[in-house]
Protein backbone atom coordinates (compact mmCIF):
# COMPACT_ATOMS: atom_id res chain seq x y z
CA UNK A 1 0.00 0.00 0.00
CA UNK A 2 1.57 3.55 -0.72
CA UNK A 3 2.48 5.30 2.24
CA UNK A 4 1.07 8.93 1.12
CA UNK A 5 -2.70 9.38 -0.34
CA UNK A 6 -3.47 8.78 -3.52
CA UNK A 7 -6.72 10.55 -5.74
CA UNK A 8 -7.82 7.19 -7.89
CA UNK A 9 -9.25 8.02 -11.21
CA UNK A 10 -13.14 7.74 -9.27
CA UNK A 11 -12.23 10.81 -7.08
CA UNK A 12 -10.07 12.97 -9.22
CA UNK A 13 -11.41 16.58 -10.44
CA UNK A 14 -10.47 19.09 -12.56
CA UNK A 15 -7.06 19.36 -14.27
CA UNK A 16 -5.92 16.01 -12.32
CA UNK A 17 -8.83 14.31 -14.07
CA UNK A 18 -7.82 15.36 -17.50
CA UNK A 19 -4.31 14.16 -16.99
CA UNK A 20 -6.13 10.70 -16.20
CA UNK A 21 -8.18 10.62 -18.99
CA UNK A 22 -5.21 11.76 -21.06
CA UNK A 23 -3.16 9.13 -19.87
CA UNK A 24 -5.25 5.95 -20.48
CA UNK A 25 -6.09 7.66 -24.01
CA UNK A 26 -2.61 7.92 -25.15
CA UNK A 27 -0.55 4.78 -22.89
CA UNK A 28 -3.54 3.03 -22.93
CA UNK A 29 -4.23 2.69 -18.97
CA UNK A 30 -3.57 4.59 -16.08
CA UNK A 31 -0.11 3.49 -14.19
CA UNK A 32 -0.11 3.49 -10.43
CA UNK A 33 3.49 5.78 -10.93
CA UNK A 34 0.97 8.57 -12.09
CA UNK A 35 -1.54 7.62 -9.55
CA UNK A 36 1.29 8.13 -6.74
CA UNK A 37 1.90 11.52 -7.79
CA UNK A 38 -1.87 12.71 -7.86
CA UNK A 39 -1.06 15.44 -5.50
CA UNK A 40 0.65 17.34 -7.58
CA UNK A 41 -1.17 16.78 -10.99
CA UNK A 42 1.48 19.50 -12.94
CA UNK A 43 4.24 16.54 -11.68
CA UNK A 44 2.71 13.81 -13.52
CA UNK A 45 2.60 15.57 -16.74
CA UNK A 46 6.23 17.23 -16.11
CA UNK A 47 7.06 13.81 -15.85
CA UNK A 48 5.33 11.98 -18.44
CA UNK A 49 6.75 14.87 -20.95
CA UNK A 50 10.23 13.51 -19.99
CA UNK A 51 9.38 9.63 -19.82
CA UNK A 52 7.79 10.20 -23.43
CA UNK A 53 10.96 12.12 -24.65
CA UNK A 54 13.36 9.44 -23.01
CA UNK A 55 11.54 6.22 -24.06
CA UNK A 56 9.55 6.77 -27.31
CA UNK A 57 11.41 9.90 -28.89
CA UNK A 58 13.08 10.10 -31.47
CA UNK A 59 16.82 7.93 -30.73
CA UNK A 60 19.63 5.96 -32.04
CA UNK A 61 18.37 3.48 -29.39
CA UNK A 62 16.12 1.10 -30.37
CA UNK A 63 13.15 1.21 -27.76
CA UNK A 64 13.83 -2.86 -27.28
CA UNK A 65 17.26 -1.46 -26.05
CA UNK A 66 15.58 0.99 -23.85
CA UNK A 67 13.67 -1.24 -22.22
CA UNK A 68 16.92 -3.55 -21.38
CA UNK A 69 18.37 -1.19 -19.77
CA UNK A 70 15.08 -0.05 -17.40
CA UNK A 71 15.14 -3.41 -16.61
CA UNK A 72 18.81 -3.81 -15.96
CA UNK A 73 18.51 -0.44 -13.58
CA UNK A 74 15.18 -1.73 -11.88
CA UNK A 75 16.61 -4.75 -10.87
CA UNK A 76 20.15 -3.53 -9.48
CA UNK A 77 18.02 -1.09 -7.52
CA UNK A 78 15.52 -3.88 -6.68
CA UNK A 79 12.33 -2.42 -7.60
CA UNK A 80 9.84 -4.83 -8.49
CA UNK A 81 6.79 -2.77 -9.85
CA UNK A 82 9.13 -1.14 -12.81
CA UNK A 83 11.16 -4.61 -13.70
CA UNK A 84 7.78 -6.11 -14.05
CA UNK A 85 6.36 -3.16 -16.06
CA UNK A 86 9.13 -2.87 -17.96
CA UNK A 87 9.67 -6.54 -18.83
CA UNK A 88 6.29 -6.92 -20.51
CA UNK A 89 7.24 -3.94 -22.64
CA UNK A 90 10.95 -6.16 -23.59
CA UNK A 91 8.23 -9.25 -24.01
CA UNK A 92 6.13 -6.88 -26.67
CA UNK A 93 10.00 -6.34 -28.69
CA UNK A 94 11.36 -9.51 -28.53
CA UNK A 95 8.82 -12.10 -28.61
CA UNK A 96 10.63 -14.65 -27.06
CA UNK A 97 10.04 -15.76 -23.53
CA UNK A 98 13.17 -18.17 -23.49
CA UNK A 99 15.59 -14.82 -23.90
CA UNK A 100 13.54 -13.10 -21.70
CA UNK A 101 13.70 -15.45 -18.72
CA UNK A 102 17.35 -15.82 -19.35
CA UNK A 103 17.42 -11.83 -19.59
CA UNK A 104 15.53 -11.53 -16.32
CA UNK A 105 17.82 -14.05 -14.79
CA UNK A 106 20.82 -12.58 -16.02
CA UNK A 107 21.80 -10.21 -18.83
CA UNK A 108 25.03 -11.95 -19.18
CA UNK A 109 23.94 -14.98 -20.06
CA UNK A 110 20.75 -14.03 -22.73
CA UNK A 111 22.88 -13.48 -25.50
CA UNK A 112 22.55 -10.20 -26.27
CA UNK A 113 24.70 -8.70 -29.24
CA UNK A 114 27.79 -7.05 -28.18
CA UNK A 115 25.88 -3.49 -28.33
CA UNK A 116 23.21 -4.44 -26.71
CA UNK A 117 25.46 -6.36 -23.55
CA UNK A 118 27.47 -2.79 -23.39
CA UNK A 119 24.56 -0.98 -23.21
CA UNK A 120 23.16 -3.36 -19.79
CA UNK A 121 26.52 -2.77 -18.47
CA UNK A 122 26.68 0.45 -18.55
CA UNK A 123 22.93 0.42 -17.25
CA UNK A 124 24.47 -1.92 -14.70
CA UNK A 125 27.48 0.56 -13.76
CA UNK A 126 26.05 3.77 -13.58
CA UNK A 127 23.24 2.57 -11.15
CA UNK A 128 25.41 0.66 -9.05
CA UNK A 129 28.42 2.68 -8.54
CA UNK A 130 27.67 6.48 -10.41
CA UNK A 131 30.85 8.41 -9.67
CA UNK A 132 33.86 6.20 -10.24
CA UNK A 133 36.13 6.28 -13.17
CA UNK A 134 34.70 3.24 -14.32
CA UNK A 135 32.26 5.35 -16.29
CA UNK A 136 35.04 6.94 -18.63
CA UNK A 137 36.32 3.74 -19.66
CA UNK A 138 33.15 2.27 -20.25
CA UNK A 139 32.02 5.13 -22.37
CA UNK A 140 35.29 4.40 -24.41
CA UNK A 141 34.31 0.88 -24.58
CA UNK A 142 31.21 2.17 -26.11
CA UNK A 143 32.25 4.37 -28.45
CA UNK A 144 35.37 1.91 -29.71
CA UNK A 145 32.59 -0.10 -30.46
CA UNK A 146 31.34 2.61 -32.87
CA UNK A 147 28.14 4.03 -30.58
CA UNK A 148 28.40 7.59 -31.22
CA UNK A 149 27.98 10.01 -28.37
CA UNK A 150 24.43 10.85 -29.24
CA UNK A 151 23.59 6.77 -28.77
CA UNK A 152 25.85 7.53 -25.27
CA UNK A 153 23.54 10.39 -24.24
CA UNK A 154 20.58 8.82 -24.47
CA UNK A 155 21.43 5.23 -22.87
CA UNK A 156 22.58 7.97 -19.77
CA UNK A 157 19.55 9.58 -19.56
CA UNK A 158 16.85 6.44 -19.87
CA UNK A 159 19.15 4.80 -16.81
CA UNK A 160 18.83 8.38 -15.11
CA UNK A 161 15.71 8.55 -15.76
CA UNK A 162 14.91 4.86 -14.09
CA UNK A 163 16.93 5.66 -11.23
CA UNK A 164 14.80 8.72 -10.35
CA UNK A 165 11.51 5.94 -11.11
CA UNK A 166 12.16 3.59 -8.91
CA UNK A 167 13.69 5.80 -6.05
CA UNK A 168 9.99 7.23 -6.34
CA UNK A 169 8.54 4.02 -6.18
CA UNK A 170 10.66 2.57 -3.30
CA UNK A 171 9.93 5.46 -1.09
CA UNK A 172 6.45 6.20 -1.87
CA UNK A 173 5.80 2.68 -1.64
CA UNK A 174 3.87 2.33 -5.14
CA UNK A 175 2.42 -0.93 -5.70
CA UNK A 176 1.90 -3.14 -9.58
CA UNK A 177 -1.38 -2.99 -10.37
CA UNK A 178 -3.70 -5.54 -9.61
CA UNK A 179 -4.54 -6.68 -12.93
CA UNK A 180 -1.41 -6.89 -14.19
CA UNK A 181 0.72 -5.03 -16.55
CA UNK A 182 -0.62 -5.72 -20.17
CA UNK A 183 -2.76 -3.44 -21.87
CA UNK A 184 -0.06 -0.70 -22.36
CA UNK A 185 1.02 1.34 -25.62
CA UNK A 186 4.58 0.37 -26.68
CA UNK A 187 4.88 1.50 -29.86
CA UNK A 188 3.71 4.92 -29.50
CA UNK A 189 5.85 8.22 -31.07
CA UNK A 190 6.47 11.42 -29.25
Amino acid sequence: MAYIKIIEPNEAEGALKNIYLELEKSRGKLANIHKIQSLNPESITRHMDLYMTVMFGKSPLTRAQREMMAVVVSKANRCEYCQKHHLEALKHFWKDDEKLRAFQKDYKSAGLSSVDFLFCQYAELLTRNPDTKSSEEHICKMKDSGLDDRSILDAALVIAYFNFVNRLVLGLGVEAEQEGTGGYIYDHQS
